[in-house]
């Protein structure tokens, strides 16, 4: 398993769970393949996110750090 990371874009904002997800924050998923982890993000929040990423992005750009999406 692999790590892949996301964000999302200014005007996407989601709350889930008593945790809003915004462009403030990176959310990590585990999957197998980018494709995979696309498919479980979609799964979760539409298409409703910005970029994925196979390396952590710059964290000075996501002051509120990386959330694992594990709901």
């Amino acid at each position: 398993m692999k790590t892949f990371y996301f964000t999302f874009g200014q005007s996407h904002v989601h709350s889930v769970n008593e945790f809003t997800w915004d462009k403030d924050v990176v959310c990590a998923i585990q999957a197998e393949s980018e494709i995979e982890a696309r498919e479980i993000m979609a799964s979760h929040f539409g298409m409703l996110w910005g970029t994925s990423y196979e390396k952590c992005p710059d964290m000075e750009y996501f002051p509120r750090g990386i959330k694992n999406l594990n709901f």
